[in-house]
Order: structure tokens, then sequence, then C-alpha cells
């Protein structure tokens, strides 16, 4: 519902209660987008500009992950119906879902954070169980699997690299000292 105000020459948003059906409908939808994620981060987003938000389910939309905000109330009774059992938490609360990795969305929303400090990172929930905020950003701050094969395949290459380099030092040690002995 909204009222028109002449005098300012703009349209005046009163919010109205949820019906029943629009309540079963949300409800649905968090039990399937709970059902389907492999990782979960509540984040309290007080103060954070509509702008700020956009860009951040943006963001996380280009890695398979979703940010969804719904009433407290509907997010408790979602939760009870799947069996995970949260703790109380304060704020405007946003849920962060992970589809493909457990780590992703950590790692979007803790670099979020770093540019954006109205987002919190409140806990996280993945492998059915509840972690506290510390928890999840020591896991946000890890390499990312690519980073780790990156490294992992560099220190098997170094010790062959390295052994390469060393022949060649030979054979140009002895280059040089042929050339000085033609000189």
């Amino acid at each position: 519902m909204f009222f028109y105000c002449l005098r300012k020459q703009t349209f005046l948003f009163k919010k109205m209660a949820l019906t029943k059906e629009q309540k079963q409908k949300i409800l649905e939808d968090l039990k399937d987008k709970i059902a389907r994620q492999k990782a979960m981060i509540f984040a309290d987003f007080t103060g954070l500009k509509v702008k700020d938000l956009s860009d951040l389910r943006r963001k996380l939309k280009a890695a398979d992950c979703e940010l969804k905000v719904a009433k407290k109330t509907l997010m408790g009774v979602a939760f009870k119906k799947a069996g995970i059992e949260t703790k109380e938490l304060s704020g405007e609360i946003a849920l962060v879902f992970g589809y493909k990795d457990v780590l992703t969305p950590a790692k979007i929303v803790y670099q979020f954070t770093q540019t954006n400090p109205n987002l919190k990172i409140l806990a996280g929930f993945f492998e059915n169980k509840l972690r506290e905020a510390e928890e999840i950003i020591t896991l946000a701050q890890l390499p990312t699997r690519e980073e780790l094969l990156a490294r992992l395949a560099g220190s098997i290459q170094a010790p062959v690299s390295n052994f390469v380099r060393i022949l060649e030092a030979n054979i140009k040690g002895l280059m040089y000292a042929l050339s000085a002995i033609k000189k």
C-alpha cells in the first residue's frame, strides 16, 4: 500500500504485514535453500546501503552463492524444521548461502567486510555445525584451492628447475673457461 504526497511529490510506502501465504512461500524458499546449501553465513547488514547490498549480491551470484534477507522468526522456523540449532543473533540478519563450495561465501563476505565496515559476520553453518564468527573469518583468510594447487606445483617444480640451472651454470662456466683459453 502506498500514498502519494502532493506537497513533496513523492510516494510514501506503508509497510504491510505479510499474509500467511507470503510467509508460507518465504518458508518454503528458505527450506529449499537450506536443503541445497553447503555453507551458510549469518551477517548483520545494519547501516549498509542498498547499493552496497546489491553489489554484494552481484558478487555472490557470480560465485553461485546467494544472499537472502527474511524475518528472524521465519528464519527460526525454517531452521527448526531443517533440524538446525542456531543461537540468537542481533541486528538485521542476512543469510548467505553457498551451493558449490564451503569457503567461497565466507571469502566473498569477508572481503566485502574489509571495504564495508557496516557488514559484520556473526556466525556460519557448515558440515552440520554452527561456527563462531572468528572461525569463519579464519577460514575466509585461508588460500583458495587453486592457490594451494599452484603453490604445490611450484614446490614440486622448484627442485627440478634448480637442478637445471646448476647444470646450465656448469656448462656456461666451461664455455667461459674455453673462451678465455682460446684468447
